[in-house]
């Protein structure tokens, strides 16, 4: 069965339960042990149950009652505000070091590196509940059919995720402090993944617009680390010289199914602001795509297809050094950010709830989040490499396994079937 299964995988190629048990106890006279309080998140946020009072009564009368038993949200939140995030940060970069050791780590088009992506996701919107960590910002609110003014609480994470790999890969996340920039916070979060991870654990940073800034380009290269990050509006002077240069013919174009693509390599680009030379790639992509169109035929309206083109284009700075390597693999980097967005925090946010209020305490909702972005890798990780690569006949999806799983750890006796 699913659950035997997936706990089984854990164990061997982890020695899950021993790092578990191996964790810190945060409290003196525990009711509860701290690994019972963790399995019990753990496995909730696997089956993709949204709340802690979800899975309070889950624990009581539903799929996780005979596996960990009564157990109460109240439990849950005091066990997580008084446990060290650190030790589950920790834990996280074991799982992530096996997994590399493993083998689980390479691609097919990254040339032998690994790329990973920053980036920053907002979680917990609320206009009521906040903890002493809760960031504020004032917005307007209709209210009872008035504008006001409105003072809206929230939390921002940034994370660090590989996407070089077939699936994203969490590496770590950590909150942004009240005063302090996304930037700033995704820079202590990779100082910190370098000094646990090593310094050649990843290979290739790829960016948002935002992080193309001198202070966090220099502290990255200190890290020894390559990047490849957008470029916008942001760095005025360096857009700008890009364009000019750019202003000819395309150094090269391809197409890729129904889209077309035009490159442009500038191999070096004064970027005054940072008092140096970058390589810069613009590309253009053309893609044709079916759009509706509604017309008026008579006194009647028709809809009818036509096929359209839309362009894009995007420009990358970057310091990787090419070689004998084409610009194109610019271009795969850059895009490769577009992993984070579109395949992990979109699936954390709508199938493992991630941005769900639970535990609004500022120690317990950082310890929550932690174990359900874990909990959300080492699944995505058991489903690839478990599931779909066994599958002989069209694989479950990554929502129909958690609900596989959450009916294995209430069925009784699907651990000895």
């Amino acid at each position: 069965m699913v659950r035997r299964q997936f706990e089984s995988y854990l164990d061997k190629v982890f020695g899950f339960a021993d790092l578990v048990a191996a964790l810190p106890e945060g409290r003196t006279y525990p009711l509860h042990p701290w690994r019972k309080v963790f399995d019990t998140v753990f496995l909730g946020s696997a089956c993709q149950l949204a709340t802690a009072h979800r899975i309070e009564f889950e624990c009581r009368a539903g799929v996780l009652s005979k596996r960990i038993g009564p157990l109460s949200e109240d439990t849950l939140g005091y066990a997580m505000q008084l446990q060290s995030p650190q030790s589950i940060f920790e834990l996280g970069c074991t799982v992530a070091k096996r997994l590399k050791r493993n083998g689980v780590l390479g691609s097919e088009w990254a040339r032998g590196r690994v790329v990973a992506a920053v980036d920053g996701i907002e979680i917990c919107n609320s206009y009521v509940r906040c903890c002493e960590t809760c960031l504020e910002r004032k917005v307007e609110r209709k209210v009872d059919g008035e504008i006001l003014e409105c003072i809206q609480y929230y939390h921002r994470v940034s994370a660090v995720t590989l996407v070089s790999t077939p699936f994203p890969v969490f590496l770590g996340i950590r909150f942004q402090k009240p005063g302090e920039t996304e930037v700033a916070a995704s820079l202590d979060l990779l100082q910190q993944l370098v000094n646990q991870l090593g310094r050649r654990f990843i290979d290739v940073l790829v960016a948002d617009a935002i992080y193309l800034q001198t202070p966090f380009v220099r502290a990255i290269e200190l890290l020894g680390l390559e990047w490849v990050i957008t470029l916008k509006d942001n760095q005025p002077t360096l857009l700008a010289e890009a364009e000019r240069l750019t202003a000819v013919p395309a150094d090269c174009q391809w197409s890729a199914g129904k889209d077309d693509f035009s490159l442009w390599h500038l191999p070096e680009v004064d970027w005054p602001v940072a008092g140096r030379m970058v390589r810069v790639v613009k590309t253009v992509r053309v893609q044709r795509v079916k759009r509706v169109k509604i017309e008026k035929i008579g006194g009647l309206r028709a809809k009818r297809q036509e096929e359209v083109s839309v362009d894009s284009t995007n420009f990358y700075a970057t310091n990787v050094n090419l070689g004998a390597i084409p610009p194109q693999f610019i271009q795969q980097l850059g895009r490769s950010r577009w992993t984070i967005d579109a395949a992990a925090f979109q699936t954390l946010s709508t199938q493992c709830h991630l941005k769900q209020p639970s535990v609004h305490q500022d120690v317990a909702l950082v310890v929550l989040t932690m174990i359900r972005v874990l909990a959300y890798t080492l699944m995505m990780v058991f489903y690839h490499r478990q599931i779909r690569s066994h599958c002989r006949k069209a694989p479950p999806s990554f929502c129909e396994l958690a609900r596989s799983l959450a009916l294995a750890l209430f069925t009784p006796g699907a651990d000895t079937s």
